[in-house]
């Protein structure tokens, strides 16, 4: 090779001549992604076909005779127009034919849900839906193109009438491209159509075959940067099995089942075993660990396995010969629109077809009528029949739409002699006038083109749209903590001197039970704090004295804790919440100065605020050595405050002298009914203030109800629940129901006699066919029963007071039968107010409960009451506010402020709403001296 890189002897034989290869590569590639997209990866917007989806449909509608077609002639079919093997076309067909819309098929095609894959091609049969036949094809509206061998013709798109691109989504990975769109409702595709038709803003979200739930709250119109998240539909059995009736789409029941295994041999979950009895419907059995919660296991099953999966949709589609990203509803407008174009030339090729009928329909009534055939027995010519024959029809002319040729002519001149001699005038009058009929109502179609596009889509729904409802339930979903949810599969160790935590340290001291998952808070006795995660060993600072999991945004985990300042010798008295934080970042929680240390600290789950007593060191020039303080006394602020002054002279020790209660109240709670969950976001339906012995009443459709505690994990599915209320002995249940047996409405009033939590307790008839209609927990509701108009009188309706109907009974009793049982409607009306001297006995049914009965010096021990007696009014008892002691403490915090003299930033917590006060606290408490 010479210095140029050519050949020697290069020069003699022609080939000196250099090929510039700059600018090859990006052209070719270029060429090559160009392909993909547009032949092979990408839809076109016009039918929302792959092209070898339209290849496919295209050799169907050649083959198709009514019969079923063995897939593998299909594919043999479809080659002429492909070149790109089979594989990828039987793979098409397969697809297709999943989908049940365009296709009738025979034989095993798998299933979508199992993952089974179909039959091989030459057992399978396919063969086009009525459907399909209908919306897709017309030889007079399709564009043709020549096949990539030039032997036959392939449409370029096929006239579609209908949003298929929607309906049945679609999937491509190109050339630095990608295309997702999700599968929408048939019928409310079209409903959608109508409704942009007539004017209207429309909203359309994903349904999938597989059914399942899904959040469409980001879907962000099917275009990029948007997510959807799908759930399995999860129902509870019994209190140790869940049942799997539903899954996301895109997850079989194989992948499902092995996510669930994989995430209890990690110990996410904790389950005995999984049975798949999957058959016409899906159904996987996940049998419950010994003491697992149900609810917390749903959850679990959402946040570590399929049970949950995101998808993210990116529209991209093929646009005039170039790859766009639009939304759903962009497309939806187009295909719409391209149908009212379709229909109309439809309309105008059959308008043309009419006239032509009318036409030569006319022709010939004249030419026989007429009997021009007899002027030309003397013409020796054609030219002269011809010239004969249009003489004769020249006086006609002008009522014809347009002028009348040769080949007209030519025409009349094949009738045969037997025609004209059976020539009806009478019928061929009729047939002309129903020929004008179809005219007119043809011409009027197209003058009112949207009218008649609106009644297309109505008669497709009417046709094709039963049984292809949504299967897809929408709903908005609550987001679930891993950390809340995940089994505690680990055991928390720490090694106080040398500041060591731990799963892996088992030799030193247990703590408590965790998930690797977990974060863990720890407190060193030189007042700094830090969050890290959980792992086998990790250093994090001698001197512990404090360390347990941390739970992010913990509003009621308060912290007491007194510290000595290194600098002045002074000890202040703080209480804190620590609600988020950077994970291993040190945290100082003194004045920040070299040998400032904790005296004093405990970790309180429920605000809890304990009585101290102080010691001080005997040589101290103080007066009082030995004094009380009660942490009440101090506000709840951040983990930066300084804290209020203790005492200026040194400290012996701090001894706990009485246990705490807790000063933040109850807990206020809502219920949102759409996504079913209970939430402290105030969202929805608001409960009530709750303490720690309060239930919450949930009434089920079915006339059952259920006593639950009021854990945020627990689950009310939206479809069953009829009432969800804050648990009171003293608040009677209305209820009205229809007797399947006795085939009679009543109605009846029940106060709520058990205790069992988690259990359900039918207070209507078993009989088959029986149902609730309404419920209420008014103290004093108020009925409307509207009767049907007849033809003795008119609608009417008439007011009950309910307490005037039915006395309370207990919740086993019939009830009382509705007084006219043949009524149209029946509602609740505003309740009755509650008497005034009723009112000062008995608590309202949202607010928190005031019980005049109760001291306030009654101990916690006593008040919680214990369920396991079965004393409803022991296990049930109601806890109480005592306006003036919250007024004291709040003058008592006010003036230990007022004694703070650092000047470092303290910012209060956030007021807390006024309710009940916790009882039995759970305090961790320690002890330094």
């Amino acid at each position: 090779m010479d210095e140029n890189g050519a050949a020697p002897g290069a020069e003699d034989s022609g080939l000196h001549d250099k090929l510039p290869i700059s600018g090859l590569y990006e052209n070719w590639f270029l060429d090559y992604a160009s392909y993909v997209i547009l032949e092979r990866a990408v839809p076109a917007i016009e039918d929302g076909l792959k092209p070898v989806q339209r290849r496919i449909m295209h050799a169907l509608n050649e083959m198709d005779d009514g019969r079923f077609n063995k897939v593998a002639n299909v594919v043999g079919s479809s080659m002429q127009y492909h070149p790109h093997g089979d594989a990828s076309i039987y793979d098409a067909i397969v697809n297709i034919g999943q989908k049940e819309l365009l296709f009738d098929t025979q034989g095993n095609w798998g299933d979508i849900r199992t993952g089974d894959g179909a039959a091989a091609a030459r057992y399978i049969e396919v063969r086009l839906s009525r459907f399909g036949k209908e919306i897709v094809f017309n030889d007079d509206t399709t564009e043709w193109q020549l096949s990539y061998d030039g032997r036959k013709r392939e449409p370029i798109t096929l006239p579609v009438k209908f949003p298929l691109l929607l309906s049945l989504g679609v999937e491509g990975i190109a050339v630095g491209l990608s295309t997702k769109i999700l599968p929408h409702n048939f019928c409310e595709l079209i409903e959608a159509s109508i409704s942009i038709l007539q004017g209207k803003e429309v909203a359309i979200f994903p349904d999938f075959l597989t059914g399942g739930l899904v959040d469409v709250s980001n879907y962000n119109d099917g275009q990029r940067g948007g997510k959807v998240r799908v759930r399995a539909k999860i129902e509870e059995e019994d209190k140790k099995m869940l049942v799997i009736r539903d899954i996301p789409f895109g997850v079989t029941t194989t992948s499902l089942i092995e996510s669930i295994i994989k995430a209890n041999d990690a110990g996410k979950i904790k389950i005995k075993k999984v049975v798949d009895n999957t058959a016409a419907d899906v159904e996987i059995q996940v049998h419950l660990a010994p003491g697992v919660s149900p609810d917390i296991t749903m959850d679990a099953l959402y946040a570590f396995t399929e049970c949950e999966v995101s998808i993210s949709p990116n529209a991209c589609i093929i646009i005039a010969e170039k790859p766009h990203f639009v939304g759903v509803t962009d497309i939806l407008k187009y295909n719409t629109q391209q149908t009212v174009h379709l229909l109309q030339r439809e309309l105008e090729i059959k308008r043309l077809a009419l006239l032509e009928k009318i036409l030569y329909g006319s022709l010939e009534k004249i030419f026989i009528e007429n009997r021009i055939y007899r002027d030309i027995e003397e013409c020796e010519t054609f030219e002269a029949v011809i010239r004969t024959i249009d003489k004769g029809l020249e006086p006609y002319k002008p009522q014809f739409y347009r002028e009348i040729t040769d080949d007209d002519i030519v025409e009349l001149t094949e009738i045969r002699i037997k025609r004209i001699s059976k020539y009806d005038g009478f019928k061929a009058d009729e047939l002309m006038r129903k020929w004008q009929e179809d005219l007119a109502e043809t011409e009027d179609n197209l003058a009112h083109i949207t009218r008649f596009a609106i009644e297309y889509f109505r008669d497709l729904l009417k046709k094709y749209g039963k049984g292809r409802g949504r299967k897809t339930e929408i709903r908005a979903f609550n987001q679930i903590s891993a950390n809340i949810v995940a089994a505690n599969n680990q055991k928390l160790y720490v090694n106080r001197a040398e500041g060591f935590i731990g799963y892996g340290l088992k030799k030193d001291e247990y703590v408590m039970d965790c998930s690797d998952i977990d974060d863990v808070i720890v407190f060193r006795a030189d007042g700094r704090c830090v969050v890290t995660k959980v792992q086998e060993k990790v250093f994090v600072g001698k001197d512990i004295i404090h360390c347990a999991v941390f739970l992010k945004n913990d509003e009621r985990k308060v912290y007491n804790l007194v510290y000595v300042d290194g600098k002045t010798g002074v000890s202040y008295a703080k209480r804190f919440q620590v609600t988020a934080v950077t994970r291993d970042r040190e945290y100082d929680l003194t004045q920040g100065t070299p040998k400032s240390k904790i005296t004093y600290f405990t970790a309180n789950d429920n605000g809890e605020a304990e009585i101290v007593t102080v010691n001080l060191q005997a040589q101290s020039k103080a007066k009082v050595k030995q004094f009380d303080y009660n942490f009440a006394e101090l506000l709840i602020k951040n983990r930066s405050a300084m804290g209020n002054i203790l005492t200026k002279y040194p400290v012996r020790k701090i001894t706990l002298k009485q246990a705490g209660r807790s000063t933040l109240g109850g807990v206020d709670m809502w219920f949102d009914p759409i996504i079913g969950r209970l939430n402290r976001d105030e969202r929805g339906e608001y409960l009530g203030n709750f303490g720690p012995t309060d239930n919450i009443v949930v009434i089920y459709k079915d006339g059952s109800y259920e006593l639950t505690n009021f854990d945020l994990t627990n689950h009310y599915e939206p479809h069953e629940v009829l009432l969800v209320k804050k648990f009171d002995t003293k608040l009677p249940i209305t209820a009205i129901y229809f007797d399947g047996g006795q085939k009679q409405h009543f109605i009846k009033r029940f106060n709520i006699e058990t205790s069992s939590l988690d259990k359900k307790f039918l207070f209507i008839s078993d009989a088959k066919n029986s149902k609730l209609i309404l419920a209420s927990t008014d103290v004093r509701p108020r009925l409307e029963i509207v009767y049907p108009k007849t033809a003795q009188k008119e609608q009417s309706a008439e007011e009950y007071l309910v307490e005037e109907m039915v006395d309370i009974r207990g919740w086993r009793a019939q009830g009382n039968r509705i007084p006219n049982d043949k009524f149209k409607e029946i509602r609740w009306l505003e309740p009755l107010a509650v008497p005034v001297e009723e009112a000062a006995g008995a608590p309202e049914a949202d607010g928190p409960t005031m019980d005049d009965d109760d001291s306030d010096e009654t101990p916690d021990d006593t008040a919680a009451g214990d369920p396991a007696t079965g004393d409803p009014a022991n296990a049930l008892m109601e806890n109480t506010v005592n306006p003036q002691e919250d007024e004291d403490n709040g003058e008592a915090a006010g003036s230990a402020e007022e004694d703070n003299s650092s000047d470092a930033p303290q910012s209060e917590s956030k007021p807390k709403k006024e309710g009940k006060k916790g009882s039995d606290p759970k305090s961790q408490l320690g002890l330094f001296e």
